[in-house]
C-alpha cells in the first residue's frame, strides 16, 4: 500500500511564519522561507510581513534584506508592510526615516496605519516638532474615518506648549479639554499655564486654572504667576492687580517675583502708574478687596520712575483702599527717598512704621544707615548701626563700604574703626574701596 505524504502549501507555510513572527524567531523564518523556495512555493505579501515581523529585533540590515527580497520577486509595499518598517525605527527614535518611509507612502498613494499614524505624530511631538505633529494629525483624521486616540492629541498639546507654539496651544487646548473631554495631567497644564502668560491669553489661562482645580491639584504661586503675566501682557492692569485677591483666597502669601509683570508693564511711564492708582481705586469701589501686593507693585513702579509723589501717594491710598502697609512697602518708600536724598520723608516713615507696630529687619537698617549718609549729617548712620547690632542682625558688607566712604569722603577717621568692624564680621576690603582709602588718606 502507497504511504500517503501531503504536500504543505502557501498557507501551511504562513500559519508558522506567523508563530515565527510572533515571538521574533528570525533564524527560523529564514529557514522556512528557503524550504519554501525549494519546494518551489512562492512566498506572497503575508509570508514577507511575518518575516519582516521576526527580525525587528535584529539589525536593520535583516530588514532592507526582506525588503530586497519583495522587490526581487515584485512583491508591492502594503499598509502593512510599511507598518511593519516604520515601526521599526520608530522603537529607535529615528523620525527623519519615518518621515522618509511616510513621504514614500503617499507617493504609493497608501495611507499609514492607525497605529502607526499615531506613533509618528507621537514620536514628532516628543521630538519638539509641535507644527508637524500637529499637520500630520489633521492630515490624517481629514483622510480617514478613523480617529485618533485621545493620547496623541494630548502629546501635541504638550509638544505645542513646551514650544510655547500658541497656535498649536489655542487649537489643540479647546479641543482636548472640549472636545474630547479629558483632563490633562498637571505638568501639560502648568506648560499651557506658561504658553498663555508668555503670549498674553488671560482668558487661556483662567480656563487652565479650572482644569487645574477639576483634576485636584493643590495650587500653588508658580499656577497662578502665568495668570498675572497674562493680564499684564494683554495691558489689562486692572486684572492682573485683582488677581492677588485670588491668590490670597488659595492661602497663598505673594512673593515679590509674582509682582514682576505687572512691574515691567506699569513702570514705562506716568500715565501708566496713575492708570494702575485708578484701576486699584475702581477695584475698591466695586467692592472688591485690594492686596497690599497690588499697592506695592505700583509703589515699586513710581519708585523706579524716581517718582517720590506719586510712590508717596500710593502709600497715602493704603487708608482709603483699606489695606496696611507691609514692611515691603517701607522697604520701598526708603529707596525713593534715598534716590532722592530725603532724609526727612525718611524720618517720618520711620516713625510711622514704628507706629504700625512694624519690626525692622537687617534691610530695613540697610537703608535708614544708607538714608542717613546722604544727609549733610550722617551721626546716625553710626545709631542705627549700632542698633541693628542690638537686635543680632548682621550687617551686610554694603553698609560697612558705605559708612567707609563717606568718612573717607569726610576725611573722619572713623573711617578705620569701620574697617576693623568689617573685617571682624569676615569681609575683606574690596580692590575699588582699598583705593578710595588710599586716594583719600
Amino acid at each position: 500500500m502507497k504511504e500517503l505524504r501531503i504536500q504543505p502549501d502557501i498557507l501551511t507555510y504562513n500559519s508558522a511564519m506567523e508563530l515565527f513572527g510572533r515571538y521574533g524567531m528570525q533564524d527560523e523564518a529564514w529557514a522556512l522561507v528557503d524550504d519554501m523556495k525549494a519546494l518551489g512555493i512562492m512566498p506572497d505579501i503575508e509570508t514577507y510581513k511575518f518575516l519582516l515581523q521576526s527580525v525587528r529585533f535584529a539589525p536593520h540590515k535583516d530588514t532592507w534584506s526582506v525588503l530586497k527580497m519583495m522587490e526581487a520577486a515584485g512583491i508591492e509595499h502594503t499598509e502593512g508592510t510599511y507598518a511593519l518598517v516604520i515601526q521599526r525605527y520608530l522603537d529607535d527614535s529615528n523620525f527623519e526615516m519615518v518621515f522618509k518611509l511616510l513621504v514614500e507612502m503617499e507617493g504609493r498613494g497608501l495611507s499609514p496605519q492607525l497605529k502607526t499614524a499615531e506613533g509618528v505624530i507621537t514620536l514628532a511631538a516628543r521630538r519638539r516638532m509641535p507644527r508637524l505633529a500637529l499637520e500630520l494629525a489633521e492630515n490624517f483624521e481629514a483622510s480617514s474615518v478613523r480617529r485618533l486616540d485621545t493620547h496623541v492629541w494630548v502629546a501635541c498639546l504638550l509638544s505645542s506648549s513646551e514650544c510655547l507654539y500658541v497656535e498649536g496651544v489655542l487649537h489643540l487646548w479647546p479641543k482636548v479639554t472640549n472636545e474630547l473631554k479629558a483632563l490633562p495631567d498637571e505638568g501639560c497644564a502648568v506648560e499651557v499655564l506658561h504658553t498663555a502668560g508668555r503670549h498674553g491669553l488671560p482668558e487661556l489661562a483662567m480656563d487652565v486654572l479650572r482644569v487645574l482645580k477639576a483634576i485636584g491639584v493643590d495650587l500653588r504661586e508658580h499656577h497662578f504667576a502665568p495668570i498675572i503675566e497674562a493680564f499684564s501682557r494683554a495691558n489689562r492692569i486692572k486684572e492682573a492687580l485683582g488677581a492677588f485677591t485670588m491668590i490670597r483666597r488659595n492661602n497663598i502669601e505673594p512673593s515679590p517675583d509674582i509682582e514682576r509683570p505687572i512691574f515691567e508693564a506699569i513702570r514705562v511711564n506716568t500715565d501708566a502708574i496713575d492708570a494702575a492708582w485708578d484701576a486699584l481705586e475702581a477695584l475698591h469701589s466695586e467692592g472688591e478687596t485690594i492686596d497690599i501686593a497690588a499697592v506695592n507693585v505700583v509703589t515699586q513702579a513710581s519708585v523706579a520712575l524716581g517718582d517720590l509723589k506719586r510712590a508717596f501717594g500710593t502709600y497715602q491710598m493704603c487708608g482709603d483702599l483699606q489695606v496696611k502697609p507691609t514692611l515691603e512697602t517701607y522697604h520701598l518708600l526708603l529707596s525713593a527717598c534715598i534716590a532722592a536724598r530725603h532724609r526727612e520723608l525718611g524720618d517720618r516713615l520711620t516713625a510711622e512704621m514704628k507706629e504700625a507696630g512694624i519690626k525692622p529687619d537687617a534691610r530695613t537698617y540697610e537703608r535708614l544707615i544708607v538714608l542717613c549718609l546722604t544727609g549733610e549729617t550722617y551721626e546716625d548712620a553710626f545709631f542705627y548701626l549700632e542698633e541693628m547690632k542690638g537686635e543680632n542682625l548682621h550687617p551686610p558688607q554694603s553698609v560697612y563700604e558705605a559708612i567707609i566712604q563717606r568718612c573717607v569722603l569726610e576725611k573722619d577717621e572713623r573711617y578705620a574703626l569701620a574697617v576693623k568692624e568689617m573685617e571682624e564680621f569676615g569681609y575683606k576690603v574690596s580692590p575699588a574701596l582699598e583705593k578710595v582709602i588710599s586716594g583719600q588718606t
